[in-house]
């Protein structure tokens, strides 16, 4: 993509315009492709490394730049850069009908991911491939959503285990705990234990055990505010799985 500036004979390449309505008019700035996100997330500080030009338009495609009293009834001033800045931070990003294809694509790509990362057959414990992850999420007519990933992934796993045997793959723990507040602390923690693969009455009590991802959090603060840090928590397997990628038939 290639805009032609005549007023000021300019010609801006690969641009992403993000737009903004103020006072009744359109107000346009032109910049680098992929570079808005990292500006808006904190990677990219550097600001002549997200625009193009620092001027504001009322149309980048057409070159027509913004006029100064406009400017000043919709910001309150003519600085072009801290209304650059103004645009950039919470103006809507145009995509054309074709990369807002590609995005979608490779979101839906990237869920399918996710969940085969973090999923396994709760029978067999082997994972799925993404392929297979990805024909079920189209059998489910799952629509990607302009939102987080991980968040979809989440929602997808929930849809999936209506038509499919798939779950969250299984953390791995050791606890060792003081006897005294171990047993008291074991009662505590059986909500939250999937499987106790082995526990071991010593000087310690020492428990393997097999939880879901999600409690990990909610485990270790409650077993750090029970023995006030004489605890150890080691986690042996991020995924339970077996090797060798799940036949999906």
């Amino acid at each position: 993509m290639s805009i032609f500036t005549p007023t000021n004979q300019i010609r801006l390449t690969n641009v992403a315009v993000v737009r903004m309505k103020r006072a009744g008019k359109r107000f346009e700035i032109a910049c680098y492709k992929n570079k808005v996100v990292g500006w808006r997330s904190g990677v990219e500080k550097d600001l002549d490394e997200v625009l193009q030009t620092h001027s504001v338009f009322v149309n980048v495609s057409k070159g027509q730049v913004a006029k100064k009293e406009d400017l000043i009834s919709a910001f309150g001033t003519d600085d072009q850069t801290e209304i650059c800045k103004q645009i950039l931070n919470k103006g809507e990003v145009q995509v054309s009908d074709k990369e807002r294809h590609t995005q979608l694509e490779q979101m839906f790509r990237d869920i399918a991911t996710i969940v085969a990362d973090k999923c396994v057959n709760p029978e067999t414990k082997r994972p799925y491939t993404v392929i297979l992850i990805e024909r079920a999420m189209k059998d489910i007519h799952y629509s990607v959503k302009p939102k987080s990933t991980k968040q979809q992934a989440l929602e997808v796993i929930k849809q999936l285990k209506e038509n499919m045997k798939i779950e969250r793959a299984h953390m791995r723990l050791r606890f060792i705990l003081p006897v005294n507040e171990g047993k008291k602390l074991k009662e505590k923690l059986k909500p939250l234990i999937k499987v106790i693969e082995s526990e071991d009455y010593g000087q310690q009590l020492e428990i393997v055990c097999l939880i879901d991802p999600g409690c990990f959090r909610e485990i270790d603060e409650l077993i750090k505010k029970e023995t006030k840090g004489k605890d150890s928590l080691e986690v042996l397997n991020l995924k339970d799985v077996e090797e060798g990628d799940e036949k999906f038939e």
